[in-house]
């Protein structure tokens, strides 16, 4: 097995686990606190990895390139901006149209990655990408009335709209993340990915930061002051980050997001063991084309 494959899949972990406990803050802090603590509290965590494995492995860290910079510099303001989009689509009444387009991030990835990096897949495995999306839709859409026609018909409205900025801020991200770890061109390229987390870190600490500093100081200092529950939000993020990152330098773009989706799988078997939710004939149709996908592009990639 690939090592991108269990990495990727921690990943997915890693981020269900953080989604479902930042939601928890989104009572105490507002939208862009809930943000920016992701981002700060992952800075300690992120350099004590990037140093224990620097101290294990004993691998060389070239110096940073200008274009290294820039290319972490674009995925966290992508990042930022992706998540800021995902969450204006929630606000305009439309949760399952939003969410449905922002899941199409691995189909932009993949387009992505193919134009910009020259990352090419066989056509089964584009195929694949494509089930595994359905998928994805088919669990955003489930039990909530929105017909394929009706989602057809939503593609101009602000909420799809948001949902696609979304997901294409998330595709810019991984591909800046990829370009980042190749401009380093570092012999070990899990040091690398490590290397790139704590500087997207800080910058997006700094983007973020200082936006709110302008625009919602009492939230900057609620971002403070919170640190005893937000800690853990930061601390998830880095390490769900630092797997993402890792993958993204181990592999194609397209195929890790394909295999990412397995979130959604970890998300229901949370909702059903943990909440005693139910599932529904559509949550396991979704879940049957996530894995039909993700098993096309592992055996034809």
């Amino acid at each position: 097995m690939p090592l991108w494959v269990p990495i990727t899949l921690v990943a997915a972990l890693f981020q269900t686990w953080r989604t479902a406990l930042q939601q928890r803050l989104r009572g105490q802090l507002s939208v862009g606190t809930a943000g920016l603590v992701r981002y700060l509290y992952a800075i300690p965590v992120g350099l004590a990895l990037l140093i224990a494995y620097r101290t294990v492995s004993g691998a060389v860290l070239p110096p940073p390139t200008l274009a290294f910079i820039l290319a972490c510099a674009v995925a966290g303001l992508a990042q930022v901006l992706g998540t800021s989009l995902l969450i204006m689509a929630f606000g305009h009444r439309n949760f399952a149209v939003g969410t449905a387009y922002a899941k199409t991030d691995a189909v932009q990835a993949a387009l992505l990655s193919w134009l910009l990096l020259g990352e090419a897949l066989a056509p089964v495995a584009w195929f694949g990408i494509g089930v595994g999306v359905c998928g994805v839709l088919t669990l955003s859409l489930a039990g909530r009335g929105v017909h394929p026609g009706a989602l057809l018909r939503a593609t101009v409205q602000p909420a799809a709209l948001c949902g696609l900025g979304a997901g294409a801020g998330f595709a810019v991200a991984g591909v800046g993340i990829k370009a980042a770890t190749v401009a380093l061109a570092a012999p070990d390229v899990i040091l690398g990915a490590l290397f790139a987390l704590v500087v997207t870190n800080v910058l997006q600490t700094l983007m973020q930061g200082g936006y709110m500093a302008w625009r919602e100081p009492a939230g900057l200092r609620a971002a403070f002051s919170s640190w005893r529950s937000s800690a853990w939000v930061g601390a998830l993020s880095a390490g769900g980050s630092a797997c993402w990152f890792a993958s993204f330098a181990l592999a194609p773009v397209a195929l890790v997001r394909t295999l990412g989706q397995v979130e959604m799988l970890f998300t229901l078997l949370f909702s059903r063991f943990y909440l005693r939710e139910s599932l529904r004939r559509a949550d396991i149709a979704g879940l049957t084309l996530i894995v039909l996908g993700v098993m096309l592009v592992l055996r034809f990639h």
